[in-house]
C-alpha cells in the first residue's frame, strides 16, 4: 500500500490526513485491524523504534507503552517477582518473556498508560495478547502476530482495535524532513548507537556500576532518545520506573520523573498491597484509588466517606512519615538525562528517589558542583558526552 487515509490529524478540524512514501514506494507498515488515526501512528513509529533498539543494546525482548508521543513505560524481559505481579495485576496469568516486558512497560506509570499505544520488539504471542484483552489501551505495532494473539487482540474495542505490522527490514532514509508552518526542515536522523562505551567515563569517585545497572543505564538513555525533551528517565530491574517528558527545566523533569518512580515504588508499600477492593471495581479505578490513597489529601477522601465506594474494608492511611520510611529503603536506582544537569539540585533529588548510578552528557559551567554533590552520596556518574533531545 503506497498510503493510508486517516480519520483527521491531530484534532478532528486538521483534514485531510495520511501517511505515505514521498518517494511512491510501498509503505513498510501493514494495518491488520481497525483505523489507526495520525496520533497512533506517530505513537507507533516512534515506540517501534526504541522497542528495536532496547532489544540490539540488551539482546532481550522489549515492550513500551506510549501516550501522545512520550513513552509512560519501557521494558526488557527479566522476571518479575511475585511483589510487581501483584502491582501489575498479573498474578493470575501465565507469562512469556514479552509479556513480562510489557507488564513492566505498562506497570511504569499506569495511570499515564490508560489508553496507551503498545510496541513489542517480537512477534505478538498468545500470553502477550491475553494480557493486553484486558487493559484499556488504543493500539499496538509489533514484527508479526500468532494466529492465537490476532483473534485475542481483534476481539478489544468490539472488533475496531488497531492492530499494525511493521516490516523489521525496512530502513528510514538516513536524511529527515517535517514540514511545520509550511517550512521543511531537514536533519541527519539521530542514528547514534547507545551501548556500554557511552557509560565508561565515569567522572566521580565511585567508580563501580554493576551490569545490571548498565542496563538500566542503556534502557533510561535510549528511552529518554524517544521522549520529548526536556526529560530525565528512571530505571531499576530492566525497567523504567519514572518519566519526566517536555518539561522546561531541568529540574522540573527530574522532579516529575521521580515522583513517579515514588509512586511506582509505594505501591509496594505492605499497606498498598494489603488494601481491600471491592469485587465490582475495575482496573484503571483501582489505580486511580491507589494514586488517591497515597496521595498527602487521603484523610480529606476519608473524612468524606467516599472510601465505600472502593473499597470493601475501611483502609488504614499511610502517613508521610511511613511513607518517607519506606522510600528510604529504595536504592539501586539507574537515571539518564537527555542534556546536562546545571546544579547539584537535580542530584540532590534524585538521591530522594534511591538513584546511585547516573548518565548525562556533562558539559555544564557547573560540572564540578553536580559531580561533588554525587560523590557527597556514593552515586557513580558517567558523561556521556551525547545530548538526546527529541522534538
Amino acid at each position: 500500500m503506497s498510503e493510508i487515509s486517516l480519520k483527521y490529524g491531530c484534532n478532528p478540524n486538521q483534514k485531510p490526513s495520511r501517511i505515505f512514501m514521498k518517494d511512491g514506494s510501498e509503505l513498510p507498515v501493514q494495518v491488520l485491524n481497525g483505523k489507526p488515526g495520525y496520533i497512533n501512528f506517530l505513537d507507533a513509529f516512534n515506540s517501534w523504534q526504541l522497542v528495536q533498539e532496547l532489544k540490539k543494546a540488551t539482546g532481550l525482548p522489549a515492550a513500551a507503552s506510549f501516550k501522545h508521543v512520550s513513552p509512560a513505560g519501557a521494558a526488557v524481559a527479566t522476571e518479575l517477582s511475585d511483589t510487581l505481579k501483584k502491582i501489575y495485576f498479573v498474578d493470575d496469568l501465565e507469562l512469556s518473556p514479552l509479556a513480562s516486558a510489557y507488564a513492566m512497560a505498562r506497570g511504569a506509570d499506569r495511570m499515564s498508560s490508560y489508553g496507551d499505544w503498545i510496541a513489542l520488539s517480537d512477534t505478538c504471542d498468545k500470553q502477550t495478547a491475553t494480557l493486553i484483552a484486558r487493559e484499556v489501551s488504543d493500539g499496538i505495532i509489533a514484527p508479526g502476530y500468532t494466529d492465537e494473539a490476532l483473534a485475542i487482540l481483534k476481539t478489544k474495542r468490539k472488533g475496531g482495535y488497531n492492530i499494525v505490522a511493521m516490516d523489521e527490514s525496512y530502513r528510514p532514509n538516513p536524511v529527515e524532513c517535517k514540514d511545520v508552518y509550511g517550512i521543511t526542515f531537514e536533519q541527519g536522523r539521530n542514528e547514534i548507537q547507545i551501548d556500554e562505551s557511552m557509560i565508561a567515563n565515569l567522572v566521580t569517585e565511585q567508580k563501580e556500576i554493576p551490569e545490571d545497572a548498565k542496563r538500566d543505564l542503556l534502557i533510561s538513555l535510549i528511552t529518554l532518545k524517544y521522549t520529548q525533551s526536556n526529560s530525565v528517565c528512571y530505571a531499576k530491574g530492566g525497567q523504567v520506573i519514572g518519566v519526566g517528558a517536555g518539561q522546561q527545566s531541568r529540574i522540573h523533569c527530574t522532579r516529575l520523573a521521580g515522583n513517579k518512580a515514588d509512586i511506582w515504588f509505594l505501591r509496594q508499600h505492605p499497606k498498598v498491597l494489603g488494601l481491600k477492593f471491592r469485587s465490582d471495581i475495575r482496573r484503571p479505578d483501582r489505580d486511580n484509588t491507589i494514586d488517591v490513597y497515597l496521595s498527602d489529601d487521603y484523610m480529606d477522601v476519608l473524612a468524606d466517606g467516599v472510601w465505600q465506594n472502593f473499597f470493601a474494608e475501611k483502609p488504614e492511611p499511610i502517613s508521610r512519615e511511613e511513607k518517607r520510611a519506606w522510600l528510604n529503603t529504595l536504592t539501586g536506582v539507574s537515571l539518564g538525562s537527555d542534556a546536562f544537569f546545571p546544579f547539584g539540585d537535580n542530584i540532590e533529588r534524585a538521591h530522594k528517589s534511591g538513584v546511585c548510578y547516573i548518565a548525562q552528557p556533562g558539559g555544564s559551567i557547573r560540572d564540578d558542583h553536580v559531580i561533588e554533590t554525587c560523590n557527597k552520596y556514593g552515586i557513580a556518574m558517567a558523561f556521556t558526552g551525547v545530548r538526546l533531545f527529541h522534538h
